[in-house]
């Protein structure tokens, strides 16, 4: 061990029966160190998993690419597209893409003894991804559109408003042609996606129901939605797909147009980018509380060994020597404010990931509570982060000492 090395431990530790001694400033740069780290583990992993939630429920009832006709406009009632079996082969092919799946929107009018609403039915058939709505159901069953089917599954939010259960009958009309059209319904099951404003204005239903009444082809639909297997390769997918969809326009009498779901929702990823500006702030307040505790810590330190500098330094320690003991000694502290930082911020995270102890409004908030995710890269990142601007400010009030005069400092009360 080497002479600074050994000087900080004896300084920091004591063989005393009681233990460490330390002054109540040291305590306080410790708890200041533990807590920015701990504050810090925690805004990351609360800010990563409502990115995380959110995003996975904007694709769950939406997709990652949203391909339509040129000529659609941005309503629901969407203007026909050819989706051959042949093109949504080509998408399925391409590195990246998960699952491919006609659109189908209809917007209408749900009518019951007692009230009614207006609605948009999104169409499904039976290659269409039901993990997502059937991981929100909250009651009944995910209907089989295999076959011709005049089952609906419903948001809780129209269950609630309407006083539709499953198992239970009623009327929607549709503009068809400029008339009106009825349909008769059951519901099959009844969802709760917490997603606000999809839960308000949609139902899922077989999508003949929308094909004819739109008098549409079999092989037409409103649009085409894509799903990609990772975000990690977004941009590397959706450029293949535009690519493929550019090779099969060219190739027919078609225009597309796509949008990805940050273009279908600004709003709401604006919302997220925001909390992104929050963290990085609350990262550098937390930043400059521990650095500043480590700073006055260490100063009241000096101030408190000041004969102990004098005595060092006149047996013939060097200024870089004595610098080196302190630092060395700042060094246990921030290890032990490490580690006491990770043990309440990743406690506190984990506790809320399986316990769900902070509870949300999912009408403000999209999630029911707090939602986290915790990142070994970025734990290790705030970890590593923490000691090297601790590190570094310790050596501000360390050169305090190459300014100290043995002579006063022994003479130092």
């Amino acid at each position: 061990m080497r002479f600074e090395h050994f000087i900080a431990s004896r300084l920091f530790f004591n063989h005393k029966p009681k233990g460490r001694k330390t002054g109540p400033a040291v305590k306080i740069a410790v708890i200041g160190i533990a807590l920015g780290l701990a504050v810090m583990l925690v805004a990351i992993g609360v800010v990563n998993g409502f990115k995380n939630e959110v995003r996975d429920k904007v694709i769950g009832v939406g997709s990652h690419i949203q391909i339509a006709s040129y000529y659609s406009n941005y309503s629901y009632e969407m203007s026909p597209l050819s989706v051959p079996d042949s093109l949504l082969g080509q998408l399925r092919a391409i590195p990246g893409v998960r699952h491919v799946q006609p659109q189908y929107t209809k917007p209408g009018m749900i009518k019951t003894k007692d009230d009614f609403q207006v609605v948009v039915f999104k169409g499904a058939d039976s290659s269409f991804d039901a993990s997502f709505l059937t991981s929100a159901l909250v009651a009944g069953t995910f209907p089989d559109y295999s076959h011709p089917s005049n089952d609906v599954l419903i948001s809780e939010y129209l269950s609630d408003l309407l006083h539709l259960q499953p198992g239970d009958a009623f009327l929607a009309y549709f503009i068809r042609d400029e008339a009106q059209s009825a349909r008769r319904f059951k519901v099959s099951g009844v969802f709760n996606t917490h997603f606000t404003s999809y839960d308000k204005a949609f139902l899922l239903t077989d999508a003949r129901h929308i094909r004819q009444l739109n008098d549409w082809e079999s092989d037409q639909a409103g649009g085409i939605e894509v799903f990609f297997e990772s975000m990690k390769t977004f941009e590397k997918t959706q450029e293949s797909v535009y690519q493929a969809m550019s090779r099969y326009a060219s190739a027919t009498d078609e225009v597309y147009y796509m949008r990805n779901l940050y273009e279908l929702n600004p709003d709401l990823f604006g919302w997220l980018d925001l909390l992104d500006m929050n963290v990085l702030l609350i990262l550098l307040l937390m930043i400059f509380v521990s650095g500043f505790n480590i700073i006055s810590g260490l100063l009241i330190l000096i101030l408190e060994r000041t004969n102990f500098i004098g005595i060092v330094k006149a047996l013939g320690a060097g200024n870089r020597q004595v610098r080196r003991i302190f630092v060395s000694y700042s060094t246990y502290l921030v290890a032990i404010g490490l580690f006491w930082g990770n043990v309440i911020g990743l406690g506190i995270c984990f506790l809320q990931k399986y316990a769900h102890v902070l509870k949300l409004d999912p009408s403000v908030y999209y999630v029911d509570a707090v939602p986290i995710e915790l990142n070994g890269w970025w734990i290790l990142f705030v970890n590593v982060g923490t000691i090297l601007v601790s590190m570094a400010v310790v050596l501000i009030p360390s050169h305090l000492i190459s300014h100290i005069n043995p002579v006063k400092a022994i003479r130092f009360e």
